[in-house]
């Protein structure tokens, strides 16, 4: 059994719960209007959509079908922001493989008066368990449940419906402290302060990110907005994946247990008879394990519907570490071998375009989401990722263009990891 990230026992001796909130589509409403599988977006202001350049395949230039939205509030630690979260893809076979043919946009308005009211003091040093338990009060407090998986209630269902000032309801990402939530993060500035200084990012960015971040390299450049198209009508775009609901719960795994060989096993004699398994031998079996792509599937396997993970600032499960995607990430496994480039933070992660902040790991969609999202298709050519990973801007900044109160939208990093035929 496979060593697992982001974990905390709850005491029990039978299985452990990480920090990780996994989605899992459903039929059924769960009480939360926003995030959903499949279906058509939703716009933070109906009257203010993003620019029709990002309904585009960046390869064929055809339109996109939504894989996901996710309402992605968090007004603990970016208090006045209205977030929301979106995975698009290009059906067509053609573009299959090719960068740009799944894009993530990020949705972002700021209230007025909320520019300068973020928490940008970093989480000081806690055990995981004590923040953990942390964690569980204040899901307590701001929603009645105990952020276990226990829970009957969704965390995802936002029993909130709305504040006293009428605004969307608080995401149930944000129960979770800053010391031991995965989602929790430092906040924006105003965008036109949001680059930030060396004194700025060693104060505010976790100290995994300040001290082995090349502070001193320049942020890359950003690039001037382009002209505003207008998104195509509906009846342009092909025909939208059917449309789930999402249910949340933590992540449970087996306790991890030595493997018991049975009284009545046996080990096969080597060529040379001496009753041992030869060193050639050995290396060469485990030379032909993916022990990447197999620590996925065991633990993805513990929970097989899930169809997304959540853990704000937190690692993504790689599906394999020997693609482009797996080796730039490699940067934040603590590859001591790994090269950081200029404009990419220690994550493995570019940069934001927009500001010049570190991104970092948000959100994944995983395999069991392409059965459910081509459960009504018959044919046998359909999607063929491994996992689809989300970076975002760990400040949240807003489009420099886009006012103080208005709806802005920015473009996130896209990593997909693509399945090896091998392994279909």
């Amino acid at each position: 059994m496979p060593s697992y990230d982001s974990e905390s026992s709850d005491g029990g001796d039978n299985y452990t719960e990480t920090n990780v909130l996994l989605g899992y589509a459903s039929k059924e409403p769960t009480g939360d209007t926003v995030s959903h599988l499949g279906g058509w977006p939703t716009w933070l202001d109906d009257k203010a959509a993003p620019s029709g350049a990002l309904s585009k395949c960046k390869v064929c230039n055809g339109l996109l079908t939504l894989l996901l939205e996710l309402n992605g509030d968090l007004p603990e630690h970016f208090p006045g922001h209205e977030r929301r979260l979106y995975i698009f893809t290009c059906r067509r076979k053609t573009c299959r493989r090719k960068e740009g043919g799944v894009r993530g946009i990020r949705g972002i308005r700021i209230a007025k008066g909320s520019e300068n009211k973020t928490n940008t003091k970093p989480a000081s040093p806690a055990p995981v368990a004590e923040g953990r338990k942390e964690q569980k009060l204040l899901g307590e407090l701001i929603f009645g449940v105990s952020g276990t998986t226990s829970s009957t209630k969704n965390p995802f269902a936002n029993p909130i419906a709305s504040n006293s000032n009428g605004k969307a309801p608080a995401n149930p990402f944000a129960s979770l402290s800053s010391t031991a939530n995965p989602f929790s993060t430092t906040s924006t500035p105003t965008p036109q302060s949001c680059e930030p200084t060396k004194d700025e990012a060693n104060s505010t960015l976790p100290e995994t990110f300040a001290q082995k971040a090349r502070l001193s390299s320049p942020p890359p450049p950003t690039q001037p907005p382009r002209p505003h198209e207008p998104w195509p009508q509906q009846s342009a775009f092909p025909s939208p994946y059917p449309s789930y609901y999402l249910d949340a719960e933590y992540e449970t795994l087996d306790a991890p247990s030595k493997p018991q060989i049975p009284d009545n096993a046996r080990m096969d004699m080597d060529a040379d008879g001496s009753g041992g398994v030869g060193k050639e031998d050995k290396e060469a079996f485990e030379s032909t394990l993916d022990k990447t792509f197999q620590k996925f599937a065991d633990r993805v396997g513990q929970n097989a519907e899930q169809v997304l993970r959540y853990e704000f600032r937190g690692k993504p499960l790689l599906y394999s570490d020997s693609d482009a995607v797996g080796k730039l990430l490699a940067l934040q496994s603590g590859d001591a071998n790994a090269k950081m480039k200029v404009g990419w933070g220690r994550s493995g992660i570019p940069q934001c375009g927009n500001c010049g902040a570190e991104r970092v790991f948000e959100i994944q969609l995983t395999p069991h989401a392409i059965t459910e999202l081509e459960a009504e298709e018959m044919g046998i050519e359909g999607m063929e990722w491994g996992t689809i990973i989300l970076g975002v801007c760990g400040r949240d900044c807003a489009p420099s263009d886009v006012e103080t109160g208005e709806v802005g939208y920015v473009e996130e990093w896209m990593g997909v990891q693509w399945e090896e035929v091998a392994k279909r």
